[in-house]
């Protein structure tokens, strides 16, 4: 079985719980959290993905990781992982519960690369365009590209949008080429 239809199974089973006591909110900060972790230690990721590592000692370093940080009920659900030998992809669990949370929010995330930082009004009239687009809350993260000429490129879900220089450029480029044999016809 591929690993996104088991962390989805997983996933899945902790939004359930988290609906249920109507907890989603609190369920979702503390998955964001643990991601966010596991992202970025190496030294916790290999540790999780270890065979060697006693499945005692992992549910204790994970419970001293996390004690006092997360609620209880998202700390017996990792030490469940834990137990079933899954605790290599809690990571992917973690990203499919809160695209789970982000669905049943209309949440979209996007992507938002530009040459050099954009301003507070740029990124809102972004914002707002791709909203009025989706019909969706669109949370967006914005990075700096240096290989990009001018403009920016923003990915939402499959879909990019590039309005960077070199895209309009090669629009310009097709457009002449087009007129050009057009008029030789």
């Amino acid at each position: 079985m591929s690993v996104f239809r088991i962390s989805y199974r997983y996933a899945n089973s902790l939004f359930q719980l988290a609906v249920e006591l109507d907890s989603l909110k609190s369920f979702a900060d503390d998955a964001g959290l643990i991601a966010n972790t596991i992202d970025k230690s190496k030294e916790l990721k290999a540790l999780l993905k270890n065979p060697i590592v006693k499945t005692v000692d992992k549910k204790n370093i994970m419970a001293k990781i996390f004690d006092k940080k997360i609620g209880n009920h998202i700390l017996d659900f990792i030490k469940f992982v834990i137990d079933k030998n899954r605790e290599d992809i809690l990571y992917e669990i973690m990203i499919e519960f809160l695209n789970l949370r982000d669905i049943k929010e209309g949440i979209i995330r996007a992507k938002v690369f530009s040459t050099s930082e954009l301003t507070d009004k740029i990124k809102k009239e972004i914002n707002s365009k791709l909203e009025a687009k989706t019909n969706k809350k669109v949370f967006s993260q914005y990075s700096i590209d240096s290989s990009l000429i001018g403009g920016f490129v923003v990915k939402v879900e499959d879909t990019v949008i590039d309005a960077s220089v070199a895209r309009q450029l090669e629009l310009l480029r097709k457009k002449l080429k087009e007129d050009i044999s057009i008029s030789n016809n």
